[in-house]
C-alpha cells in the first residue's frame, strides 16, 4: 500500500507540474524576407494642445516626456513612448468667432494665423507651437501639418464648416489664395522655427459633410484634383519641399472601391493614381507617392477588419510605387466588444487598439500608424493622455493605451522593415479575434523587434525556432494591468521559450548587432 501511495503522489505531482506549463507557440522568423518600410508612429495636437501647451511647465513637460522621450528610467524602462512623428493642426480661425462660429465646443474651435486684414499673426496657436517644439527637442524627426478647413477668410460662408455638405467650402476662385496660405505657413515654420514639415495634408476627411461640430470641409474628387494641381503649381514656384499628402480619407474603404452614397468621393487610389483617370495627379512634383486613410468604422467584425485591409494590400500590389499610411484613429465604433463613449484607462481599450495596429501593419502593410488625440478632455476613447477640461491648469492621466502604443512606437524606429514571422493560425479570423498576434521588424541598427499581443487570459510561451536568437541578448518590455512598458529583468529562456503574460502587449528586442 505504501508503494502504491508513493506512486500515486508521484503521478499527481508530475501531472500538476505539467498543468502549470504554459501553452507554447512555435515561431519561425525570417529576417531576410522584408515587407514594407515603417516610417513613423504619431499622434496629433488637436485640439487640446492649444490649451495644455499653456499649462504650468512641469505638467506639460511631463506629458511631452510621455509622448516623445527616448530616454530610459534607471531600471531601463522607457520614460515615454518615443513617437517618431507629430501631426500639427493648422487652424482655420474659428476661435476668433466665438459662438458665432457655429461650433459649440470652444475646445474644438481653432485659432488661425491668417488675419482679416491679410496679415499673419505668428503668436497664434501658441500652445500647439509649444508641443511642436517639445517634440523636436525630444528627438521627433518627422512632422505633418494637416488642415481641417481652409481659413475662414477664404471660405464660401466665412465659417470653418460647410452649410450644406455638398461641395467644398472653398470656391475655385480661392484655390490660389489657399495654396499661398499653405506655402506661407510652411515657409515660416521652416525659416523661423527650423520646423520642416515633411508633409502637408490640405484636405482632411473630405468624405464627410462637416456641417458643424468642429472645423472641416467636404471635397469631391474633382475638387480635390483641381485644388491639388493649383497647390502643386504654387509649391513648385515657391520651392516648397513639403509633399502633399493625398488622400486623407475618412475611412479606408474610400481608397479601394466605389461607395454608393459618396460615389465622387471614393475609389481614390484609382481616381488619383491611375494614368487613365481624368483626375490623375500622381505625376505632380509635390504629390507624395502614398495614400493615407483613417481606420474608422472598419475594425468590427473581424471579417470586415481583415477583408478591408486585404483590399488595401491588393491595391498596393497593383500600384507598387505607392505606400499606405494609417493616419488617424480613435474608437468611434459601438459593437459587442467595445463602445467609443466612456474613458477607459485600462487594458480593454489598449488590447482592442493593439489588435488594430497589428492588422494595419501586417495585413494592410501600413508604413505609418497615427493615433488621433494625443491629449483628450473628453469622456470618450479618443486620447493617449487624458486631461481635465481646464484652459489654464488641471490634472492629467496616463492610459494603458499610451504605453501599449509604445510597445510599437518606442522600439520600431523609422526605416525599420517588417520581416516574415510564421506560426500556426497567423492572422486567421479566430486568432485575430481572441488569440496571440505576433509581428516582427528589423531596425536599421540591425536590432530585431518582436511585438506580441496576447488577448487571452492565460500566459503563453513563445518557442523561437531560430537558433541564432537563442544566444543573442534580449530585452523584454511589458504593458499589462500591472506594468506600463516595464523592462523585465527575468529574461531567462529555457530552450528558446519566452513567456508572454495574459492580456498583455509585450515587446522583445534582440540585439543582433552585438
Amino acid at each position: 500500500m505504501k508503494n502504491w501511495l508513493k506512486l500515486y503522489f508521484i503521478w499527481c505531482a508530475f501531472n500538476w507540474a505539467g498543468a502549470q506549463q504554459n501553452p507554447a507557440i512555435e515561431v519561425q522568423i525570417n529576417k531576410n524576407t522584408h515587407f514594407q518600410t515603417i516610417h513613423n508612429f504619431a499622434a496629433s495636437d488637436a485640439w487640446a494642445a492649444q490649451y495644455i501647451g499653456l499649462w504650468p511647465n512641469e505638467k506639460k513637460k511631463q506629458m511631452a516626456e510621455w509622448l516623445f522621450s527616448l530616454d530610459n528610467n534607471p531600471d531601463g524602462s522607457p520614460r515615454g513612448i518615443g513617437l517618431s512623428a507629430w501631426r500639427f493642426n493648422i487652424g482655420a480661425g474659428s476661435r476668433s468667432q466665438g459662438e458665432e462660429s457655429g461650433i459649440k465646443d470652444p475646445w474644438r474651435r481653432a485659432e488661425g494665423f491668417l488675419q482679416d486684414d491679410g496679415s499673419y499673426d505668428w503668436r497664434k496657436q501658441a500652445g500647439q507651437q509649444w508641443f511642436l517644439q517639445a517634440a523636436k527637442d525630444r528627438g521627433v524627426g518627422q512632422f505633418i501639418a494637416f488642415v481641417n478647413s481652409p481659413p475662414i477668410q477664404l471660405t464660401r460662408n466665412n465659417k470653418a464648416h460647410s452649410d450644406d455638405g455638398l461641395a467644398a467650402n472653398l470656391s475655385q476662385d480661392n484655390y490660389v489664395d489657399y495654396a499661398h496660405f499653405l506655402a506661407r505657413i510652411l515657409k515660416h515654420f521652416k525659416d523661423s522655427l527650423a520646423i520642416d514639415f515633411d508633409y502637408i495634408s490640405p484636405f482632411n476627411e473630405p468624405q464627410w459633410e462637416w456641417k458643424g461640430g468642429q472645423e472641416g470641409s467636404p471635397w469631391n474628387n474633382n475638387e480635390l484634383a483641381n485644388a491639388t494641381r493649383v497647390i502643386d503649381s504654387v509649391f513648385t514656384q515657391q520651392k516648397i519641399d513639403s509633399k502633399i499628402e493625398l488622400t486623407e480619407a475618412g475611412a479606408i474603404d474610400y481608397l479601394t472601391g466605389e461607395k454608393e452614397k459618396h460615389n465622387n468621393r471614393s475609389n481614390q487610389i484609382e481616381t488619383f493614381f491611375s494614368p487613365e483617370s481624368p483626375n490623375y495627379i500622381a505625376n505632380l512634383k509635390s504629390v507624395a507617392p502614398k495614400v493615407a486613410a483613417h481606420s474608422y468604422f472598419t475594425t468590427w467584425n473581424i471579417s470586415k477588419l481583415k477583408k478591408e485591409r486585404g483590399r488595401i494590400a491588393e491595391k498596393l500590389l497593383k500600384y507598387p510605387s505607392l505606400e499606405y499610411w494609417m493616419s488617424e484613429y480613435c474608437i468611434l465604433e459601438n459593437n459587442e466588444e467595445i463602445k467609443g463613449k466612456g474613458r477607459d484607462l485600462g487594458m480593454q481599450t489598449a488590447l482592442y487598439v493593439a489588435r488594430l495596429i497589428h492588422a494595419d501593419l501586417t495585413i494592410a502593410n501600413a508604413s505609418a500608424w497615427h493615433w488621433w488625440l494625443a491629449m483628450s478632455p473628453y469622456d470618450f476613447k479618443d486620447g493617449l493622455i487624458y486631461v481635465d477640461k481646464e484652459s489654464r491648469d488641471g490634472n492629467f492621466y496616463g492610459s494603458k493605451l499610451l504605453w501599449a502604443l509604445g510597445n510599437y512606437s518606442r522600439f520600431i524606429r523609422p526605416g525599420a522593415k517588417r520581416v516574415s514571422i510564421a506560426y500556426d493560425d497567423y492572422n486567421t479570423e479566430e486568432n485575430l479575434k481572441a488569440g496571440v498576434l505576433l509581428s516582427a521588424y528589423k531596425n536599421i541598427d540591425n536590432s530585431l523587434v518582436v511585438v506580441a499581443v496576447n488577448q487571452q487570459e492565460k500566459a503563453i510561451d513563445l518557442k523561437l525556432n531560430n537558433t541564432d536568437l537563442h544566444s543573442t541578448s534580449m530585452e523584454r518590455f511589458v504593458t499589462n494591468n500591472q506594468y506600463d512598458l516595464q523592462k523585465m529583468n527575468d529574461n531567462v529562456r529555457d530552450g528558446g521559450k519566452i513567456e508572454i503574460a495574459g492580456k498583455s502587449v509585450t515587446t522583445l528586442v534582440f540585439n543582433l548587432a552585438e
